[in-house]
């Protein structure tokens, strides 16, 4: 796990490298911050198409040897984009076309490499390994974030992509080496974790799944609103600091920096979590929605830097505990639909957020749609929460009276076979 931990880091140092050029890099070829969005949409579209065959393929397949294939596969990626950036070579189709391949490859790659982290300790130890992941995933930002710039200016462009090849090819690696601790759900000879009799392990049989899953479909329920009205800090927030609170550019990046230690400091707290509940997630979320409102009443720059570091806090538990619940609800056999058919719907989430928060601060400005947003998730966190109690008063079972004659009765045994 150590070992998988160090090459999660590892890997996401790489990732945020090269996203941190990529916008920089579509707009040098083309100068048009359209083409730049165009670029992001092309490796989020097959998530959404593919993400449920993507969860079906790992449930089928040996999950070592899919994940080390996957990071090869995307670390080739990444090296001929660095080939083609060093020899001029990149247009803009090319581009597009190597992001929908590594949108592709991502599909499989995602539920793979994090079933197989939690297949490394033992069950009890599976929200802690999540949390080392959420740890990985915030450090690696913040270090590929701070690294691409001093790449950059030294080497290049083209150095930042052939560090992600690199990063990935040293996860395709490290993956052999690791030894599973619960074997049972990947049998010796590397099958897949068999099929219960009569179970439909097709695609639509996840969907299925996921749909009939209560406590999926209330996560899936949060993701939604918490994405398309809050949540997307890089963008509300930035856009509240070059506008009401007139702040530069490189104002942003004190917020910036207090969103990424806050993400650390959710991760480790995320870590400690055993058993988490879908009503921490929405306790979580309404909780990120109130802060939200505050920020979008900041009189401050100062303000809203120390404001940006609960925010972080409360958005990285709930994403430890909604992982957590993703990868643990499900029995081992489905795990990889589930996380497909996640994919699809954060995906689809992903890319409604940003033109409907664009419009609403269009409409609003940027503190009555932070205000707003706050609210309208805050609204919706109650409104389930509400639906939910009545319908679970709906299902209890009713309690009949127990009539006079038997209560008076004895409780002896001649008493109560003369009472039935």
């Amino acid at each position: 796990m150590r070992w998988w931990a160090v090459a999660h880091l590892v890997s996401n140092t790489g990732t945020w490298m090269q996203l941190t050029v990529q916008n920089l890099l579509v707009l040098d070829i083309t100068g048009s911050p359209a083409a730049a969005g165009l670029s992001i949409s092309a490796q989020a579209a097959p998530g959404l198409l593919v993400g449920l065959l993507g969860g079906a393929a790992v449930d089928r397949l040996p999950r070592k040897a899919t994940a080390a294939l996957a990071q090869v596969a995307l670390g080739l990626v990444a090296l001929t984009t660095a080939l083609l950036v060093a020899h001029d070579g990149l247009s803009l189709p090319v581009l597009l076309a190597l992001a929908v391949v590594t949108g592709l490859v991502a599909t499989i790659d995602g539920p793979a490499c994090a079933l197989l982290g939690n297949d490394l300790v033992p069950p009890g130890d599976v929200p802690s390994a999540i949390g080392v992941g959420s740890l990985a995933h915030s450090g690696g930002r913040l270090a590929g974030a701070a690294l691409a710039g001093v790449t950059v200016a030294a080497l290049g462009t083209a150095a930042a992509y052939a560090a992600n090849a690199v990063s990935f090819l040293f996860v395709a690696a490290v993956i052999p080496f690791l030894t599973l601790v619960r074997p049972q759900e990947e049998p010796a000879g590397g099958t897949a974790p068999a099929a219960v009799a009569g179970e439909d392990t097709s695609v639509r049989g996840g969907l299925v799944f996921f749909a009939g899953r209560p406590r999926l479909v209330a996560l899936a329920g949060l993701n939604a609103v918490s994405a398309l009205f809050g949540r997307n800090y890089s963008l509300t927030l930035a856009v509240l600091v070059t506008g009401p609170l007139a702040g530069s550019t490189g104002s942003f990046g004190a917020v910036s920096t207090a969103l990424a230690v806050g993400g650390i400091v959710g991760a480790v707290l995320g870590a400690r979590l055993r058993a988490p509940k879908v009503r921490l997630v929405a306790l979580l979320t309404a909780g990120g929605a109130l802060l939200q409102i505050v920020a979008g009443a900041s009189p401050s720059l100062a303000f809203l830097v120390v404001l940006a570091l609960p925010m972080a806090i409360a958005e990285s538990v709930s994403d430890t505990a909604q992982n957590t619940l993703l990868q643990t609800d499900p029995p081992p056999r489905m795990r990889g639909r589930v996380l497909g058919a996640w994919n699809s719907v954060r995906t689809l989430w992903g890319l409604a957020a940003p033109p409907t928060l664009g419009l609403l601060m269009e409409l609003l400005g940027a503190r009555g749609a932070l205000v707003t947003g706050g609210v309208v998730v805050a609204a919706a966190v109650v409104g389930g929460w509400l639906l939910h109690g009545r319908r679970a008063a709906a299902a209890a079972p009713a309690v009949l009276p127990v009539p006079e004659a038997v209560r008076s009765v004895p409780l002896t045994r001649p008493a109560l076979e003369g009472a039935a």
